[in-house]
């Protein structure tokens, strides 16, 4: 049986030190590889040219970069395009890069599938089948081209967001070394403000995270009432809002780093004065903004609902207005986010889901 290879994608400049050591190389080799992954994207060892060619024959027997084109890609008229990346085990998670202006954005996943069963997200309906490794966080974005916003104009990531399949704070080992990765003068040296990471609520990993990161947070509310909330998101019982929050506000993001909170906008559900009302209550005096989101229904004739029976319908563009103006007027900055790639079901776990049948 042929022995697996070690795959470098995902390892830390110590761990590369230590790697490099064990075969007796030079520790000025670690960087070498580091460079030549992180900053250069090479496809195989072979190409590290810097590197003697024993060296890297050695590299070679035990070795691989680990890196993975995607099996599948969708587009959407507005420009969106969802991946399908295989994972290291044999599995798939989406991804998705939605182009805007002179920013691009690029959606990841953390793990295959999602525990957190928020009845409005397909994800979760799919079941949780792992995590995803560093290697596999990052071989999302190792696809595409150098991250530097000077190249934006070729398409280049401005933008990362833990926003696609799973729950970051429910992986946070794989996602801190990935974020370290990202950040790191070795890795590929972007500033954690292009970097958000989402959060349903898991006060342990979030607590963790606040303290070791200094990339931006994005807390999946979308209810002001706990009650509702639990309804819309069990992790709620877990860790209710307004424990959340008097966490939050033990931190400072006043200066660079940003909060933000999602608020997907249902209608008849969570869309009515009384619920702007108790978003104040809840968020007013924080360093914050909110992020109003449309519903995109994906189940015509199969409706979602909240646990109490009512359908899950997105709410009106002028209810969601009059919700960003009474918020914003009142003191917390409250944007409505563009719909993109809607029709290639871009929020969603289709992709995953279709392959995961077929394989069946």
């Amino acid at each position: 049986m042929e022995e697996t290879k070690k795959v470098l994608l995902g390892m830390t400049l110590d761990e590369l030190k230590e790697l490099v050591a064990g075969f007796g190389m030079p520790a000025f080799t670690a960087k070498q590889i580091a460079n030549w992954m992180y900053v250069k994207r090479v496809r195989s060892i072979d190409e590290m040219t810097n590197i003697s060619k024993s060296n890297r024959e050695r590299l070679e027997e035990s070795c691989t970069i680990g890196c993975m084109d995607p099996i599948e890609q969708v587009k959407s008229k507005d420009g969106t395009v969802k991946y399908l990346f295989p994972t290291s085990d044999g599995k798939f998670v989406e991804t998705v890069y939605i182009p805007d202006h002179k920013r691009a954005t690029l959606c990841i996943s953390c793990q295959v599938g999602c525990k957190m069963n928020c009845i409005f997200c397909h994800t979760g309906k799919q079941g949780f089948e792992g995590n995803l490794s560093a290697a596999d966080i990052l071989n999302q974005i190792y696809y595409f081209p150098a991250s530097t916003a000077e190249e934006n104009d070729k398409g280049a990531l401005t933008n990362i967001v833990y926003m696609g399949q799973g729950e970051p704070m429910d992986n946070l080992d794989n996602v801190m070394r990935s974020t370290e990765i990202l950040t790191a003068d070795y890795g590929w040296a972007w500033s954690p403000k292009r970097i958000t990471v989402s959060t349903c609520g898991l006060k342990k990993g979030l607590i963790r995270f606040l303290d070791e990161s200094q990339c931006n947070v994005a807390i999946s509310l979308h209810s002001p009432i706990p009650e509702q909330r639990e309804r819309l998101m069990p992790a709620e019982k877990a860790y209710p809002i307004t424990e959340m929050i008097r966490d939050l506000k033990r931190y400072d993001f006043s200066h660079q780093r940003r909060l933000s909170f999602e608020y997907t906008v249902f209608r008849g559900l969570n869309d009515s004065q009384m619920h702007v009302r108790e978003l104040l209550k809840l968020l007013g005096g924080m360093d914050c903004r909110i992020n109003l989101i449309r519903y995109h229904n994906i189940n015509k004739g199969k409706e979602a609902t909240d646990g109490n029976g009512i359908s899950l319908e997105t709410s009106d563009d002028k209810r969601m207005e009059a919700m960003r103006d009474y918020l914003s007027s009142h003191g917390v900055f409250t944007t409505i986010r563009t719909s993109r790639g809607e029709d290639i079901w871009a929020a969603c776990g289709l992709l995953s889901t279709a392959k995961k049948k077929n394989e069946n």
